[in-house]
C-alpha cells in the first residue's frame, strides 16, 4: 500500500469518526427526557402570623423526576416548555418552634422552560402531600402529629454535564391538619432551596 493511499484512508477514517460522533450527539436525549433523582436542601422562616412561634425550618428532599410527558411549547431553535412528574420524600428539621421534625411524601408537576442550548432552564413546581411531626400539645403549636403540606418553588437549573445539574429556587411551604383540631394555626414558611440532580444511566 502506497503512502498516498494510506493517507487517504486515514483521512476517510477520521471523517467517518467525526460523522459518527455528530450522529451520536444529535441522538443524545434532552435532559428533560431522562429520569433523574435529586438531593435538595434549604432554609425557611415564618412569613405569616398564624402561630405565635417564630418558626425556622430546614427542608431536605430526596426527589425523583420523570421524563417530560407533555411539551406545552417548542421553538424551531430548540427551546422547550415541558411538564414532568416529581415525587419526593421530605424531612424537615424544625430548629425554632415547639416541634422538632416533620417527615412526609410529596408529589407535584414540574414546569421547565428550556433554553435551546439544553443547559439552562427556568422551572416552577406546585404540589403537596402528607406526613407526621412530633406535636407537643402546646398552645400555638400544631394540634396533632398528622399534617398535610402544600408547597411551591420556582428557580433555575443549570446542567454541569449531560448527567448532572444544579438547581436554586425560592421555596414556600404551608403545613396544616385541615382543621382536624381546633385551634389549627398551621405553619407558613418561605426561604431558599438548593439541589443537585443526576440523570439515570
Amino acid at each position: 500500500m502506497t503512502t498516498r493511499r494510506r493517507g487517504w484512508l486515514a483521512r476517510a477514517g477520521v471523517a467517518l469518526g467525526l460523522l459518527a460522533g455528530a450522529s451520536v450527539q444529535a441522538q443524545a436525549l434532552h435532559p428533560a427526557d431522562r429520569w433523574e433523582y435529586a438531593i435538595e436542601a434549604g432554609y425557611t422562616a415564618k412569613v405569616k402570623d398564624n402561630s405565635p412561634f417564630d418558626y425556622r425550618i430546614a427542608p431536605f428532599h430526596l426527589a425523583w423526576r420523570s421524563p417530560a410527558f407533555w411539551d406545552l411549547w417548542g421553538s424551531p431553535e430548540g427551546a422547550r416548555l415541558t411538564v414532568r412528574h416529581r415525587i419526593s420524600v421530605l424531612a424537615e428539621a424544625i430548629s425554632r418552634g415547639p416541634e422538632t421534625h416533620y417527615v412526609a411524601v410529596q408529589g407535584a408537576p414540574v414546569f421547565e422552560l428550556w433554553a435551546p442550548d439544553r443547559r439552562n432552564a427556568a422551572f416552577f413546581e406546585i404540589g403537596g402531600g402528607f406526613g407526621f411531626l412530633d406535636s407537643r400539645g402546646v398552645t400555638g403549636g400544631q394540634g396533632q402529629d398528622l399534617a398535610f403540606n402544600w408547597y411551591t418553588q420556582g428557580g433555575w437549573r443549570h446542567q454541569l454535564t449531560s448527567d448532572m445539574a444544579v438547581t436554586t429556587a425560592l421555596y414556600f411551604t404551608h403545613h396544616s391538619n385541615l382543621g382536624m383540631t381546633d385551634p389549627n394555626p398551621g405553619i407558613d414558611v418561605l426561604g431558599v432551596n438548593f439541589g443537585v440532580a443526576w440523570a439515570f444511566k
